[in-house]
């Protein structure tokens, strides 16, 4: 395998949390506009990724393969997880 074909290995297995951190982060944002105002769009996105990135990363090492189902619920789990914690969490500035 060459470098190019490993570089796009590693950027289709991060797509899905790319495209669903991206996706979740402007409906949060559209959805309850009025409440997060004083958070950036940029910050929901950037943790929401973030958080499917790390679910994605778990679910390979914990089952050996790439595109399991559960992989998936964690995924999603994990960027609500997040979102929640960015926009409404106990620790956000008020």
């Amino acid at each position: 395998m060459s470098f190019f074909d490993g570089l796009w290995h590693l950027c289709n297995f991060f797509a899905p949390a790319l495209g669903v951190g991206l996706i979740a982060a402007t409906l949060a944002k559209l959805l309850w506009r009025h409440l997060l105002l004083d958070v950036a769009w940029r910050t929901l996105a950037q943790r929401a990724c973030g958080a499917c990135a790390v679910a994605l990363l778990g679910g390979l090492v914990l089952s050996g393969r790439d595109g399991r189902m559960l992989t998936y619920v964690a995924m999603v789990l994990a960027c609500a997880l997040a979102l929640w914690w960015s926009g409404f969490g106990p620790r956000r500035a008020r």
